[in-house]
């Protein structure tokens, strides 16, 4: 059964480190928290005298420096001065040159948000006339390539160590205290605190690329790590990092001191004071991540930093606890059915904590029902809720056999009462037998006679055991202080891995153990998985706050001119063929206006694709469909003037997008005109 188990483990691990990569990998850059909801000059507006500065608001106060803002002319050239200001709440200008000529202008900027996450975009506006630009936008995200992929990992492996660190010595400390003598245990606990010391030292030098340039060469720049000790974010990673030279000092009084207590009331103690000591030591490293991300921007940071605290410490206490259940059902000689009922109440308190914790913060991230399938962090949050369903549901499961384990001792006992009133019969006969027969030195004799036991334990031996059994004649049979020494150490290390392997083969050969690891290592499967979605929702950009910008993007565009703004999206059907395609008329009335579209990337940067044509139909007074061939004049950016309207209605306004030479689709929608 041990041959079976042991490759199904291996299997069910991989396809679980696969799905963990592909969820990592495949997620879009970093989607953060600000957005931009209003410029001056606008978004693809049209000016008849060249501004003195150009303003962008956000959603929420960035951490903007000089050059983060820059303005290109239709021949790529720097028109700005380079120093940015602070103009009112939430709003930067950078002012430009004097004499600039009319055309096409890029506005690029970069930026980072109140919740420590990058956030990039560009937007072109026009002097005097539209004109074609040299400028190409790219499509790279803040945040994203190399750097950004290994900011990611270690914005995962961080917590994956905070859940074993901190989940781990709970479930010593309050489940199964003899589990501080198990190297197994020992080995997963020190492993979760190396994991986040490694991954808090990985960040404090990536975070200055990655939120910069971007680049790999950066990391080792000294200055950029002075630049980001600075910073809201620097200071919790290096509270971090305080905090975990703690955790080491409490893993070595856990693992070390602790073991070492024979009294008992001493050694209650000393778990008292390890109790404080660790929960103090996990709720600061839970508020590091509070203090630097979602929680502390937004509404009600006052109770939305603590609330997280207490999500981290669930989620670290439930599947910590349950990662270390699966090494001592998989590693441990033995485990009390007492620690795992105890440690089926924990997280039952913890899952509890998780619901009301988890209610609160979807309240507060998503704000609406609609934000749930309209935004990507509702989609992922629908998708997180699923797989904690699925994770309580196994849990149920597993606590069906903690109870039957609960109820196993007795029936073992039994058995293990009449196999020794058997066995004392047999080994009294074959001890005599042999004692008569020989008449060699005293220690050849307790060697044969141990050899006879093991023999009649099991009428049935594998190969480690004959081995095993032909070992212990060698030795026997050498003479009393005349034995290699070399010999002997390899004697020693073999029977040291066939006592191993039995028992191994007796912990499953137990249905009921078997039955609650095999439970316990689905739980563990989905909680990575589980891990992962959430690690990708931390750095998504909340749906609330993609509402509101949105709101305040076409409120401030019909405050300011009127102009009426259409999203459609769409989907050619072939690879990288999703997108959106954004309409904007301006005055929106009868007669002639003047018309933008705007081809973006689901991740909102801009789409260069080879065509978009615009028709408009009145259905009601049979009217059209009136064709517009609008001009290429920037990435993504087409421009028409003079498009006529000729009476108003509710116009259905359709696009058609050709993302390849084969891949084009029609899409529309209707919008009151005049």
């Amino acid at each position: 059964m041990s041959q079976t188990i042991a490759p199904r483990v291996r299997t069910l691990l991989l396809l679980l480190l696969a799905v963990t990569g592909a969820l990592l990998a495949g997620s879009a850059p970093v989607s953060a928290h600000a957005a931009l909801t209003a410029s001056d000059p606008q978004q693809g507006s049209v000016v008849k005298e060249a501004p003195a500065q150009v303003s962008l608001t956000f959603s929420e106060g960035v951490a903007m420096s000089d050059g983060s803002v820059r303005v290109l002319d239709p021949k790529g050239k720097r028109v700005d001065t380079g120093k940015t200001s602070e103009q009112g709440t939430n709003t930067y200008s950078v002012k430009l040159h004097s004499g600039l000529p009319d055309g096409t202008f890029t506005v690029t900027y970069q930026v980072v948000s109140a919740d420590s996450h990058p956030v990039s975009g560009a937007f072109t506006f026009s002097i005097g006339a539209p004109s074609t630009t040299s400028v190409s936008v790219s499509d790279q995200e803040a945040g994203g390539g190399v750097v950004g992929g290994l900011y990611g990992f270690a914005r995962y492996l961080s917590y994956a160590g905070f859940i074993l660190l901190v989940g781990g010595a709970a479930f010593v400390l309050a489940c199964w205290q003899r589990g501080t003598g198990e190297r197994s245990v020992q080995r997963l606990v020190v492993s979760g605190w190396l994991a986040l010391t490694g991954a808090t030292l990985a960040m404090l030098l990536l975070r200055g690329s990655y939120t910069g340039s971007g680049k790999v060469g950066d990391i080792f720049d000294l200055a950029l790590l002075s630049d980001v000790l600075q910073t809201k974010t620097g200071a919790a990673l290096v509270s971090r990092l305080l905090l975990l030279a703690a955790g080491a000092l409490f893993i070595a009084v856990l693992f070390g001191a602790y073991e070492k207590r024979e009294d008992d009331e001493e050694k209650g103690d000393l778990t008292f004071g390890l109790a404080i000591g660790g929960f103090v030591v996990a709720a600061g490293l839970a508020a590091t991540w509070a203090m630097a991300e979602h929680a502390s921007t937004g509404i009600q940071t006052g109770i939305s930093m603590p609330v997280d605290v207490l999500h981290l410490l669930a989620v670290a206490v439930w599947l910590g606890g349950l990662s270390t259940l699966l090494v001592a059902l998989y590693r441990a000689p033995s485990i009390e059915p007492a620690a795992v009922r105890r440690f089926s109440r924990i997280a039952f308190g913890s899952v509890a904590v998780l619901a009301a914790t988890g209610i609160y913060q979807s309240w507060r991230q998503l704000g609406s029902w609609s934000a749930f399938t309209g935004t990507s962090y509702g989609q992922l949050l629908l998708v997180k809720i699923g797989l904690v369903v699925v994770l309580v549901g196994i849990a149920w499961i597993s606590r069906r056999w903690t109870a039957r384990l609960s109820q196993a001792p007795a029936t073992k006992a039994v058995k293990a009462a009449k196999t020794s009133a058997a066995t004392p019969v047999k080994a009294t006969a074959k001890t005599s037998a042999k004692a008569s027969a020989k008449t060699s030195a005293a220690a050849s004799a307790k060697a044969s006679a141990k050899t006879s036991a093991a023999t009649s334990e099991k009428s049935e031996r594998s190969e480690d055991e004959d081995r095993e059994t032909e070992d212990e004649k060698e030795s026997a049979a050498a003479p009393a202080g005349g034995g290699d020494g070399k010999r002997a150490t390899q004697l020693a290390r073999q029977r040291a891995a066939v006592a191993t392997a039995r028992d191994k083969r007796l912990r499953d050969a137990d249905p009921l153990r078997s039955g609650l690891r095999r439970s316990v290592l689905a739980e563990a499967g989905v909680a990575v998985v589980l891990l992962a979605v959430t690690t990708v929702l931390t750095s998504t950009e909340p749906g609330r706050t993609v509402e509101e910008a949105e709101a305040a993007t076409a409120a401030s565009s019909q405050e300011a001119t009127g102009a009426l703004a259409v999203d459609i999206p769409f989907d050619t059907g072939g690879k990288d063929g999703k997108g959106l395609a954004r309409v904007e008329i301006d005055p929106a009335r009868v007669g002639g206006n003047d018309m933008h579209v705007y081809v973006q990337r689901p991740n909102g940067k801009a789409f260069d694709i080879p065509e978009v044509k615009v028709s408009f139909t009145l259905k009601a007074k049979d009217i059209g469909p009136l064709p517009v061939v609008p001009d290429r004049i920037a990435t993504g950016h087409w421009t028409a003037s003079g498009v006529q309207i000729p009476m108003a209605g509710n116009w259905a306004i359709a696009v058609t997008v050709r993302t390849s030479d084969i891949d084009q689709v029609t899409v529309d929608k209707n919008a009151q005109i005049g």
